[in-house]
């Protein structure tokens, strides 16, 4: 099988883009290591626990030669609307973990027809999906670590197969934020900074941690940074150039390759989340991201947005 084919068979797939690289070990490891240190990981304490693990792929799968990353892109608006919750595009429909790895399983079958073995790995997997996606050619990092493309932005996911199979590695992806600084600008709470010589996010004041990762009381002054949002936050991606709106199509890159991914839920308002119920919760949240805050962080949450909004609390759900 060649690279052809592979990519062939991805874009039978939905996904947009494909590029491999050697299955060498991760080279951001050692920043990794100095944010920990740093406190930015925040209460996530799974990274440390797994940090042998991302250290080398082979630890993921013995023997591997090679990581075929892939993306599916997923931008495109999502105005707000007063009074109910507002959440990151990625999280708007059904959970992209099931989605992604689903293609995943079948692009990997391709490989596997073949005699090889494979692993697909989404981003719940120990490993650095942006690191070796930058490897593989799909995007450079930019100042809000998100991996960008120069050509469709940074709407997209990314999906790694490891593989004892090998291919000839592509070119890594160039490009740079040169001087803008509009995503470090605009970033609500101050999350991204410089240190190291280099840009990161600390995830202790990040929106999308606070709001979906993070437990219990929210410090005053970061929840007045959440401002509007529910579940996650899109601000860095928003202002960033490379994702600027054209009159041709909504956003660079935003194709609409998963209909059930994009397709909005009908969310309740915020008073009603404030005092929804765990049997409602929990219908209300099955197979989608949002489950990942649990009830007590999406009623702490929509308390937040409506004293930011300054909404009476007597205010009916309309």
């Amino acid at each position: 099988m060649t690279k052809d084919d592979l990519r062939f068979a991805a874009r039978g797939l939905g996904l947009s883009a494909l590029g491999v690289c050697d299955a060498s070990p991760a080279p951001h490891l050692g920043f990794f290591d100095a944010w920990l240190a740093r406190g930015h990981g925040a209460g996530m304490g799974w990274l440390a626990a797994s940090r042998e693990l991302r250290a080398d792929v082979d630890a993921l799968l013995p023997g591997a030669r090679s990581v075929v990353a892939v993306a599916l892109d997923y931008g495109r608006p999502a105005p707000p609307v007063p009074g109910r919750p507002r959440v990151a595009r990625y999280a708007l429909g059904r959970d992209y973990h099931k989605v992604l790895r689903s293609k995943l399983r079948r692009l990997a079958a391709t490989i596997e027809a073949e005699g090889f073995a494979c692993r697909p790995c989404v981003d719940s997997a120990p490993v650095f999906e942006r690191d070796y996606a930058r490897l593989a050619g799909l995007g450079w990092f930019g100042k809000n670590t998100m991996l960008i493309d120069s050509h469709r932005g940074s709407w997209f996911f990314l999906g790694l197969i490891l593989t004892t199979a090998h291919w000839e590695p592509d070119e890594p992806a160039l490009g740079g934020c040169g001087t803008c600084t509009r995503c470090v600008d605009a970033c609500p709470t101050g999350a991204i900074v410089f240190a190291d010589d280099r840009w990161g996010v600390d995830a202790r004041r990040c929106v999308s941690y606070l709001t979906i990762e993070h437990e219990g009381p929210i410090d005053p002054a970061l929840a007045a940074g959440i401002g509007d949002w529910t579940f996650g936050c899109d601000v860095c991606q928003e202002v960033c150039p490379f994702n600027a709106e054209r009159p041709s199509q909504p956003l660079r890159g935003a194709r609409a390759t998963e209909p059930d991914l994009l397709r909005d839920r009908e969310w309740p308002s915020l008073l009603e989340i404030e005092t929804l119920s765990e049997e409602r919760w929990d219908l209300l949240t099955r197979g989608s991201p949002l489950r990942r805050a649990g009830l007590d962080g999406l009623r702490r949450n929509a308390r937040i947005n409506r004293a930011n909004a300054s909404i009476p609390k007597d205010e009916s759900s309309s």
